[in-house]
């Protein structure tokens, strides 16, 4: 049982790692709290959904095609929404709004357009499960496994040696200074939206593969990225999939003493404990007001 439970919350995390980076990445740049990254999700997955059983197109074509609508939907509602309220200088509150208001709308948009009821993808057919010290992992769970890790990593190294993922990086830090040395604040924010929802569709893809789809997934997996970003730091990409990781583990452990319907409730307390004693995370930045 201990190691089911181990490589269960391996592949839980590496799905809440791809949610929770992408969302980091844009708050990190951004400074507010991006809800509508759920429906980007939830989107992109129908979306991929109905490139792949309703049109018949070939996994690939489906898969990259949903990655780029992902990317797009990012970027739209940043052009379209959060722009137009920076412009008016809107604190921070009004863009969380906003990014709830989007998250509502694009929920309902998906529930119009694709029904009530739950879709399956079943792409790839049941197989048997692979054994590994006793725990039982389908070959499908490795794949997740695998491109979530290599997408993380290529992630951090993208922030870390790109010359955008530096220019991210200052403005994040002080975005009036990026500024004085010729980097365009408003540029960085639609990279970062354009490569966080990107992430978004990836993330989607695993998850339609792996699960149903229902029209509110969105809402669940954002409440999951924001947990797993509060536990790591939620301005720190590395803490994000830090938290991820660690919140996968807390959750299926967890359940190993209380039943399976406490599965989220576990979330919402550590959400809870973090908020108040440590906001700003494992490796996030404690500031002084």
């Amino acid at each position: 049982m201990f190691n089911q439970l181990f490589v269960n919350s391996l592949i839980a995390g590496a799905i809440y790692g791809l949610v929770a980076s992408g969302f980091s990445l844009i708050y990190s740049t951004c400074k507010f709290v991006h809800f509508a990254h759920g429906a980007t999700i939830a989107f992109s997955a129908y979306f991929f959904y109905f490139l792949l059983v309703g049109l018949g197109l070939n996994f690939w074509p489906s898969a990259i095609l949903a990655v780029i609508f992902a990317s797009f939907l990012g970027w739209l509602m940043n052009k379209v929404v959060y722009k137009k309220f920076r412009k008016r200088k809107a604190g921070n509150v009004i863009l969380l709004i906003a990014g709830f208001a989007l998250l509502i709308f694009f929920e309902a948009l998906i529930l119009m357009m694709f029904g009530a009821d739950v879709k399956t993808i079943g792409y790839i057919k049941i197989a048997k499960g692979l054994e590994f010290f006793g725990a039982i992992i389908t070959p499908l769970q490795i794949v997740i496994v695998i491109v979530s890790l290599v997408l993380l990593v290529a992630l951090y190294l993208f922030m870390k040696k790109t010359k955008i993922g530096k220019a991210m990086r200052a403005v994040a830090d002080n975005k009036d200074a990026a500024e004085i040395v010729g980097i365009s604040a408003e540029k960085i924010y639609s990279r970062s939206f354009i490569i966080g929802s990107a992430i978004a569709g990836v993330a989607a893809i695993l998850v339609g593969l792996e699960q149903n789809l229902e029209p509110m997934m969105g809402t669940n997996l954002m409440i999951k990225g924001f947990t797993a970003a509060i536990i790591g730091g939620i301005g720190s990409v590395p803490g994000a999939i830090l938290g991820s990781f660690l919140l996968g583990f807390a959750e299926n452990y967890g359940i190993w003493f209380l039943p399976s319907g406490y599965k989220d409730a576990i979330a919402f307390v550590i959400l809870f404990i973090f908020l108040l004693f440590r906001p700003y995370g494992i490796l996030g930045i404690r500031r002084n007001n």
